[in-house]
């Protein structure tokens, strides 16, 4: 019979999510995403930043300045992350060089007047960026071991459901 503190011992789950196929398909897609971005910011973009106006144009260069930078700063991120899952570095290594990415230009930092006279375009490729930039802060609230926060609606049905799970195993909480 197996011991009450061997039946309480909690697995951390974090390293084994990160180190998934969740990781795999955000890095393809934040590396798509890089590359499209640079794509349209030189060609496409620039002919669209043309037309705006003085102050649109001032706006669009601010943007355009935040997304790259953002997308460096997730690309950082995803490579050290890599680099641990495929046993380059240790998540030791990792976690310190990570230390060294700030996240900058927050999406509450988003809108303002203005914004929407930027090309429609570019507000997409920030929209992608701000979701991709939520789902690496997940992941990195995982690999650090810490539960990411969730609405009080999501954490009710979650209790809910162990709840039930319980009452269908007979164990009491």
């Amino acid at each position: 019979m197996a011991d009450a503190s061997e039946n309480d011992a909690t697995v951390a789950i974090g390293p084994r999510i990160i180190a998934s196929g969740g990781f795999d398909r955000l890095y393809r897609e934040g590396m798509a995403l890089i590359e499209d971005v640079a794509a349209y910011l030189d060609g496409d973009g620039r002919e669209e930043s043309s037309a705006l106006s003085r102050e649109a144009s001032f706006l669009y260069a601010t943007e355009s300045m935040r997304l790259t930078t953002r997308l460096m700063q997730l690309a950082s991120w995803m490579l050290l992350q890599r680099a641990v899952n495929e046993g380059e570095i240790t998540p030791e290594n990792a976690r310190a060089e990570k230390e060294k990415v700030k996240f900058s230009a927050t999406p509450s930092q988003r809108g303002g007047p203005g914004y929407e006279d930027l090309p429609e375009r570019l507000r997409q490729y920030i929209e992608h960026g701000d979701r991709l930039f939520a789902r690496v802060m997940q992941f990195d609230k995982l690999d650090r071991g810490s539960v990411p926060e969730m609405d009080p609606d999501t954490a009710n049905s979650i209790a809910d459901q162990f709840n039930r799970l319980k009452a269908a195993f007979g164990r009491a909480g």
